[in-house]
């Protein structure tokens, strides 16, 4: 019977699996749908499900770039099964099933579910390229040491990842004093949101990464006004051109060698926020892969 007769099984940018296998694929979209530190709005579980649904509709041919991103090879693999003991057996979960598809070669992108499962990606791009570091765009600084009785909260999932390798942090516009505190005696000085607004701020942020970076995007970092479909909204956060802007001028000097988007929270803001998703992963995909 011909597929012709049937609608594709649902893989991000209409890519099908069968067409573009794991094997032959460069870049693999990993959806994990888990949520469980999360304790304003919850439902980020729904956010892949729902950014792959959303990149059907994308146009495949970018302008900007000039070329269709998905001719590189997307695969798609099926969604992650939650653990529901804890986040830490999650977080390693995502890191093995991380580790095997970085032995393979591929360019990994996941698409949370929580901010906490980033920790378990990280583990495994550091193992990979030693001299890693993080590219964190985030609306909060997510530095916390612990928050509601576990070290592994989604709260917390920066200050884990700065045990393992350096973090940038750019549009962030809220934290706790501990937090705040933790970052002046490291003398680390986040981009915060209102300073992202011209070239030298983009500029001073690449300047302090490392050659391979791993990008790790909390929508939330996302003014609200575009982006309302968040489980910790906060005003005042970038526009759509400010974070291009900015992942551009990464991807021009640094090598982007991974990267995730989480913390979509479908049922708090309309269908347009699913799509916004699935377009700056399609871009992202792009930029990170230049054509040869």
């Amino acid at each position: 019977m011909s597929h012709d007769l049937f609608h594709p099984p649902r893989a991000f940018a209409g890519v099908h699996p069968q067409v573009m296998t794991l094997d032959e694929a460069k870049v693999v979209i990993l959806p994990v749908p888990y949520d469980s530190t999360t304790e304003y709005k919850s439902g980020t579980r729904e956010g892949p499900r729902a950014i792959i649904d959303a990149s059907q509709y994308l146009e495949l041919y970018d302008t900007e770039l000039d070329r269709e991103i998905s001719e590189v090879g997307i695969h798609t693999l099926p969604e992650v099964q939650p653990l529901m003991s804890g986040p830490e057996p999650m977080l390693e979960r995502v890191y093995q099933i991380a580790s095997d598809l970085l032995d393979k070669g591929k360019l990994l992108a996941m698409l949370g579910g929580e901010h906490s499962l980033t920790l378990g990606m990280v583990r495994a791009f550091r193992e990979k390229y030693p001299e890693l570091s993080v590219l964190h765009l985030d609306a909060h600084a997510d530095l916390r040491d612990q928050y509601q009785g576990t070290k592994y909260s989604h709260a917390c999932v920066m200050r884990r990842v700065w045990e393992l390798c350096p973090v940038v942090h750019a549009g962030v516009r809220s934290m706790s004093r501990e937090e705040h505190r933790f970052l002046v005696e490291r003398k680390i000085n986040p981009s915060y949101a209102e300073a992202l607004s011209s070239p030298d701020s983009v500029a001073q942020v690449v300047s302090t990464l490392s050659p391979q970076v791993y990008i790790s995007i909390d929508l939330d970092v996302l003014d609200p006004s575009i982006m309302s479909a968040v489980g910790t909204p906060e005003p005042g956060g970038l526009s759509w051109q400010q974070v291009l802007e900015l992942l551009r001028a990464v991807a021009s000097g640094r090598q982007i060698v991974g990267f995730d988007l989480v913390e979509l929270c479908p049922r708090e803001g309309p269908s347009s926020c699913a799509f916004l998703a699935a377009k700056l992963a399609y871009k992202l995909v792009g930029y990170a892969t230049p054509p040869s």
